[in-house]
């Protein structure tokens, strides 16, 4: 099963903005993604089209199940 961490933020502009990280930590915390989103923001390493990113909008972690099918 692929997992990818998404943490969505808001930039300068009120937009939401979106980082997906693949195959995250299976023992991550929310505490621990709050602290690297806080660490993004302070940084102000990205700018997107709306700004710099301001605050913190949500994160979640996606899990995709792929089943591959048999030709025939």
């Amino acid at each position: 099963m692929d997992k990818t961490l998404t943490m969505v933020f808001k930039n300068a502009a009120g937009r939401n903005v979106s980082l997906s990280v693949a195959a995250p930590r299976e023992d991550l915390t929310g505490a621990e993604v709050a602290q690297a989103m806080k660490d993004l923001i302070d940084g102000d390493i990205f700018i997107t089209s709306g700004g710099d990113l301001v605050e913190i909008a949500a994160a979640r972690i996606v899990s995709r199940e792929v089943v591959e099918l048999e030709l025939e």
